[in-house]
This record gives C-alpha cells, structure tokens and sequence, in this order.
C-alpha cells in the first residue's frame, strides 16, 4: 500500500496576511513569494448532555503567485478553503530539538463573506498550481466551481 499525505481544511484567517513582516515575503533571492497564514477551524463536539465548540488552529503555507494574488484578499475574519499536504520542519536551537507541522497550500479557495459594499461575494477565484509542466512551481488563478459557463443575463 502507498503512503497518503492529503489535507483538506476550510476555516476562517486569524490576522492579516501582511500583518507582521514573517506573514508574506520574497525568498530565494527575492525569486519565490511565500505567505504564511493560520486559520481557525471549528469543530462541535457533544460532552455530556451538551454540545461544545472546540477550536483547532492550523498554520499554511502558500508558495508562489498563488501568494501573491491572495495577498490583498487574506484578512482575518476570511473563510478560506485550503487543499495541500502536511510537512514537518525540524531544527535544533540551543541543543534542543524542535519540530512543527504545517500545512503547504496546492490550492487556495476564498470562501463567500460580505464584501466592502455589504453585498455577498459569490463566485471566489479559485488559487492553483498550473497545469503544464513547465510552470512547475508557479501558481496561477482557475475559475471558480461555480462558474458553469452560463451568461449572467439568463433569466432563471
């Protein structure tokens, strides 16, 4: 049997991409963007007779144009849908070891959520590697599930 690393997450931002300065930056000579983000995610659970919210906080990272598109819409408050693969980083400081496991993003989907001018925001971009084999490690932007190819203007 072959090993499986699949996650699936949707939850809400805890901050602003941007807020502090290790959140969005330029690595690799200033070649590759990289966004690092934390999303809530809530879950019911029954104890006893009654039911209560339990909060799990999880860490993501976005690589690529994909980070860079998402930059102006990741605020906190946003819902978020986030498909990619766990990674362990490790390291050693002062002799002790130290391990955290984060997210890495392969598609991002803005979930919908009121927009500036009050109204529902529908039909989010969806944030995803490209196809072809040559843009291996850029990221570009699909359209949305929701977008059945249909002209707005039918009237049903």
């Amino acid at each position: 049997m072959t090993d499986m690393n699949h996650v699936f997450l949707i939850g809400r931002l805890t901050r602003d991409l941007g807020a502090d300065e290790r959140s969005f930056a330029y690595v690799g000579n200033g070649q590759m963007a990289r966004a690092n983000i934390s999303i809530a995610v809530n879950r019911s659970k029954k104890e006893g007779e009654q039911w209560v919210d339990e909060v799990n906080y999880f860490d993501i990272t976005i690589w690529g144009r994909t980070a860079e598109n998402l930059k102006q819409y990741l605020l906190k408050g946003k819902q978020i849908a986030v498909d990619g693969y766990l990674k362990q980083d490790r390291w050693q400081k002062d002799g002790q070891n130290f391990s955290k496991v984060v997210v890495v993003a392969n598609s991002v989907q803005l979930l919908g959520g009121k927009s500036e001018g009050g109204q529902a925001s529908g039909g989010a971009p969806r944030f995803q590697p490209k196809a072809s084999s040559e843009a291996q490690g850029q990221y570009g932007v699909s359209s949305s599930p929701s977008d059945d190819g249909f002209p707005e203007d039918i009237p049903f």
